[in-house]
């Protein structure tokens, strides 16, 4: 069993790149915040130790996290390992994963931040339907929605300061990680400012080495 760690920045495409990565090789996608919104409504004991953090506004200590992914490694699904989407945040959380389970690759696809503040601000969504758009890259029609219940709806959050301030969080919080993958061997840094198959081909390059 042997796993693969994918990372990137809010609006760096990482979510393409996971579907295609997990319809290739096979591998369950795990992130840690789909992981607790399941163990709270399913009422698990971690689920509930997890919950009293969470509705008291804390972050979740790694612990409950590694529980977590401990519970899920042992699913059938996962034998022969899994893809892990936004985790580890820190190295010691990297130093806790090794203990379950070899990682294998570590991918982080790289896009400048002036680039995912573009990508993101300018995005908008139909709120009949839920089509995505892009002030640049993908317009809506003159007319609106094909779905006929055009509405546009933009997030709160998606604007300078905000993504920003994202940004800021997740380069503080990888650029130590990357350097203790690094020092492993196995962190692999993708250019993600291009097209979406020229990134899959080279994804698929660091997997096949």
């Amino acid at each position: 069993m042997s796993s693969i760690v994918l990372f990137g920045p809010p609006g760096a495409g990482k979510g393409t790149q996971a579907e295609r990565i997990m319809e290739a090789t096979g591998l369950p996608q795990v992130s840690t915040g789909d992981m607790l919104r399941a163990a709270v409504k399913a009422g698990t004991e971690t689920g509930l130790t997890a919950k009293g953090y969470m509705e008291s506004g804390q972050l979740v200590p790694d612990g409950v996290i590694i529980d977590l992914i401990k519970d899920r490694i042992l699913e059938p699904d996962a034998k022969n390992g899994v893809m892990f989407d936004g985790f580890p945040r820190t190295i010691p959380q990297a130093e806790a994963l090794a203990e379950i389970t070899p990682v294998t690759h570590v991918i982080a696809i790289e896009v400048p931040d002036e680039r995912i503040v573009e990508r993101i601000c300018g995005r908008y969504s139909c709120a009949g339907c839920g089509s995505v758009y892009h002030d640049t890259f993908n317009p809506v029609n003159a007319d609106g929605c094909s779905c006929g219940q055009w509405e546009e709806k933009r997030r709160a959050d998606d604007n300078e300061e905000t993504v920003h301030s994202r940004l800021g969080a997740y380069h503080e919080q990888t650029s130590p990680l990357a350097d203790w993958y690094r020092s492993k061997g196995i962190f692999h840094s993708v250019n993600g400012d291009r097209a979406i198959d020229t990134i899959t081909a080279d994804i698929f390059v660091v997997l096949n080495s």
